[in-house]
């Protein structure tokens, strides 16, 4: 009889075959080999995309507070572009999925055409406004005139470039979902590479370049950015992976772009209503001051990066419902989002256990102050004691995108973050004298309600009938 279990010489084999993005084929054959196929690039994808985050403000907090403070309001603001730029990637990966699925290379075509189109539109929008008024959204954000006259070129090159944040990300979703989530990992392994190389270079000068302080940062980003997405395109018309785009599919499909946006709406709602929860329990927690703010501020970011191979496998799973779903295999599609949710859980509840265990030490990596290091461990301990639903209501949840049934997750978000974890933590925290543990706890509830009502409507089935 055959052992089901892989060898290490199996494994390196198959993770080879992931990056190099060889195997393409996911609409039949083993589910647990193609959600590993595509989960692996993009896991190192994103931890990629988080080393650069790190990098980035070592480089600017070298420069000056006000440089990182700089960073911090625009980055508040490139949210509304990331909130747009996350909606349409979530239905760029949705309908070019299911084309893929359906075997219609030639409509995933026309749609990644026009994905590609609705980015460059709202990215100049952006862009106007960015170059012409970038002291004015300091203001607005709360910056202070010194701040103002020393980072105003950081925002004004953020913003003005932005249109490479938009289709880096937008290329990268056709990408996923074509199955080429290889392709994707390269893109912004080349990006981030060129940022973390040229970030010091304009940030302080190095020969003919002269030093440009906190603007240098954004120079760097977008000229990483922009080349890759140069590569991008040239994949995409040259036919390196599976979609090919010819200049006859230059042409505006009226209405291929409105199915597009109707899709996106759902995605972007998701993003602004998580976001803006996020900044609220930011508020509540600064009032028990910067100690207990710091503790909890890297606690969330220690869990944002061990949250990444989550991410991978939802991703993983979206795709696969998107291409079974096109293939006319609902069952597998279904299998599929079951078998990836219990991958993710399994690896959650391990990651849980290391928090519950040596969460102390974790936070004390960071900062040894005695109450940062108390409060976050402490968040790290309540929020893991949910990790395991967490890691299946995100496989779940980005499951109903994957099938273009972006509504439902909009509305389990709004009920869960809104509805319930805000007043909750408020209550708690200040009502109930919780402190602090209130608002962890209020983070744990809400995470479980998620994973709860995500699963119980993923049964229900309605996913299935989505047309895109």
């Amino acid at each position: 009889m055959q052992s089901n279990k892989i060898t290490f010489k199996q494994f390196i084999h198959y993770f080879k075959i992931a990056v190099t993005g060889k195997e393409q084929e996911f609409t039949s054959g083993s589910i647990r080999k193609a959600v590993f196929m595509l989960s692996v690039p993009m896991i190192l994808e994103m931890l990629m995309e988080s080393i650069f985050a790190i990098v980035d403000i070592l480089y600017v907090s070298q420069v000056s507070v006000n440089a990182v403070a700089t960073i911090g309001l625009t980055e508040s603001v490139i949210t509304l572009v990331y909130a747009v730029a996350i909606g349409l990637s979530m239905a760029a990966t949705a309908v070019v999925a299911r084309r893929i699925g359906e075997k219609d290379i030639q409509g995933a075509s026309r749609a990644a055409v026009q994905v590609i189109f609705i980015g460059i539109f709202v990215a100049a929008g952006i862009s106007v406004v960015g170059v012409l008024f970038p002291k004015e959204i300091l203001g607005l954000m709360g910056g202070e005139a010194d701040l103002i006259e020393e980072g105003y070129g950081y925002t004004q090159v953020l913003l003005g470039g932005n249109v490479t944040i938009m289709l880096l990300f937008l290329i990268n979703a056709i990408f996923r979902g074509a199955g080429d989530a290889s392709i994707a990992m390269k893109v912004l392994i080349l990006s981030n590479g060129l940022n973390i190389i040229l970030d010091p270079i304009f940030i302080f000068g190095l020969g003919p370049i002269p030093a440009y302080g906190v603007q240098g940062a954004a120079i760097a980003t977008t000229i990483g950015r922009g080349v890759a997405v140069i590569f991008q395109l040239t994949v995409l018309f040259y036919g390196y992976g599976k979609i090919k785009i010819a200049f006859k599919d230059l042409v505006i499909r009226v209405g291929v772009m409105l199915n597009l946006i109707k899709v996106s709406l759902g995605g972007i709602g998701q993003f602004l209503i998580g976001t803006s929860s996020w900044v609220f329990l930011m508020r509540i927690m600064s009032e028990f001051g910067s100690e207990v703010l710091a503790g909890y501020t890297i606690a969330i970011r220690v869990m944002m990066f061990t949250l990444m191979p989550a991410w991978g496998m939802s991703n993983a799973a979206a795709t696969l419902v998107g291409q079974n779903l096109g293939a006319q295999k609902p069952d597998r599609a279904e299998l599929s989002v079951w078998k990836t949710g219990k991958y993710s859980s399994f690896f959650m509840g391990f990651v849980s256990v290391i928090y519950l265990v040596f969460a102390p030490q974790i936070i004390s990596l960071f900062n040894t102050t005695l109450d940062v290091v108390k409060y976050g461990s402490l968040c790290l301990r309540v929020i893991a004691a949910g990790y395991v639903f967490y890691g299946y209501g995100m496989v779940v949840i980005n499951a109903f995108n994957g099938a273009g049934d972006t509504k439902t997750p909009t509305k389990i978000n709004f009920i869960c973050f809104w509805l319930l974890q805000l007043p909750f933590a408020y209550l708690m925290a200040f009502n109930l004298d919780f402190g602090p543990i209130g608002v962890f706890w209020a983070i744990t509830v809400a995470e479980i309600l998620i994973a709860i009502m995500a699963i119980v409507w993923f049964r229900k089935g309605n996913w299935k009938m989505v047309q895109i």
